[in-house]
């Protein structure tokens, strides 16, 4: 903390999860944080971001968040092939850590034949993302410091309802079905894997799978019993590229060798089962959800499409300014508005979870385990689409 008892933050990346990151921070004053420093490889890009969420340094050195005595917490928000290097660093340099999904993945070796997502076997990426995060895990343990993950799913107010019903019941979910599913990525490099570790499936998909995780954590600690994912059989496709370019005008996903489509089936050590779906072919805004099908209860928890509000418009004349939602190209007609999105989807008790977590010397609500969880089972994912069978967790 500096002179003023404010934790101080630094902040790596100035794209759109840092927007979420810094607008969930506005709304949470418990605790006084001080916007210490923010870095990105675009110097234009982040003075607009220091002047935009008032930090007092800005550079496009990641060096200057690590050699800050006053920094506390280093928020990595860039883009996933450097998580897991800039993870370790931040923790070397004594620096409180919080991840953005996901913690990291297979970017490519030196001698890769390209795209290494079409040709580079998903058994090696997996075998060589668990030495890594092994590797990670023990830098963290050794670290004394607080590691974060930045998964918002588990602190929506629809998720965070679920798991106080399934604790309160003591209910066993026997079936759980969780899925995002939206028109494809804004960023330009989506459909490369050397860039995003994989396509839709850790992009998206790996929001509903944390979720999942999380609540049969619940469950098995309410019940006394410790419940683990034990096999996945996936499916991974790439189904949109046979549509003409006048077919595909309205979705933006662009897969050069990364899946469009996938879908896994999990099993758990209690015999429960667990369906996570991730595409790029939705339109019409993002679909996020997540079915609980318990021994005494259904819980269907919807974040988006919000129907708390609705509206019709038939021009979009001075809605410049006004957010509706994501993944929409018209404001016209008929559409759901996102209201107090950054607290509908987690984000505000996200980052309270984390700034109080390091205030207080206590464990975050998503540490380290669902980080190595998620993506470990993602992969194994791969391996299933790539084998055509079931692929144990536990080997």
């Amino acid at each position: 903390m500096n002179s003023k008892g404010e934790i101080c933050l630094g902040m790596a990346g100035a794209g759109r999860a840092t927007e979420l990151h810094m607008e969930a921070l506005k709304r949470f004053s418990g605790i006084p944080v001080c916007n210490k420093h923010i870095i990105s490889n675009q110097l234009d890009k982040v003075n607009e971001a220091k002047q935009r969420y008032g930090f007092i340094n800005a550079s496009v050195e990641f060096e200057d968040l690590l050699d800050d005595p006053e920094i506390d917490v280093i928020d990595i928000c860039t883009p996933p092939y450097i998580h897991a290097e800039m993870v370790k660093r931040a923790l070397l340099a004594g620096k409180h850590v919080i991840c953005e999904k996901p913690l990291s993945g297979y970017f490519g070796e030196e001698d890769d034949p390209t795209p290494i997502g079409d040709k580079v076997s998903k058994v090696k990426m997996y075998e060589k993302l668990i030495e890594s995060l092994d590797q990670l895990r023990d830098v963290v343990e050794k670290s004394g410091k607080k590691f974060m993950y930045a998964e918002n799913f588990i602190y929506a107010p629809s998720v965070t309802k679920a798991a106080e019903i399934v604790e309160k019941k003591k209910s066993k979910i026997l079936y759980a079905k969780g899925e995002e599913s939206l028109k494809g990525s804004s960023s330009p490099v989506a459909g490369e894997w050397n860039k995003t570790g994989g396509g839709t499936f850790i992009r998206t998909g790996a929001h509903p799978l944390s979720a999942i995780l999380w609540l049969k954590r619940v469950e098995g600690q309410n019940r006394g019993e410790e419940i683990r994912a034990t096999t996945v059989l996936a499916d991974m496709s790439r189904v949109t590229c046979g549509l003409t370019e006048y077919e595909h005008r309205h979705i933006t996903a662009r897969p050069i060798d990364v899946e469009d489509c996938g879908t896994a089936i999990l099993t758990f050590s209690d015999g429960t089962k667990a369906i996570v779906i991730a595409t790029d072919t939705l339109l019409g805004g993002s679909r996020n959800y997540i079915e609980l099908y318990c021994n005494d209860a259904v819980i269907n928890c919807k974040l988006t499409m919000s129907d708390m509000m609705s509206t019709y418009f038939l021009d979009e004349e001075r809605l410049d300014d006004v957010s509706i939602s994501e993944m929409l190209p018209s404001k016209t007609g008929w559409n759901n508005l996102f209201l107090e999105d950054v607290i509908i989807r987690g984000y505000v008790d996200e980052m309270r979870d984390f700034i109080e977590s390091i205030y207080f010397d206590r464990e975050p609500k998503s540490g380290f385990w669902l980080a190595y969880d998620t993506i470990k089972i993602i992969y194994a994912a791969y391996v299933s689409a790539e084998l055509g069978k079931a692929v144990s967790l536990d080997a």
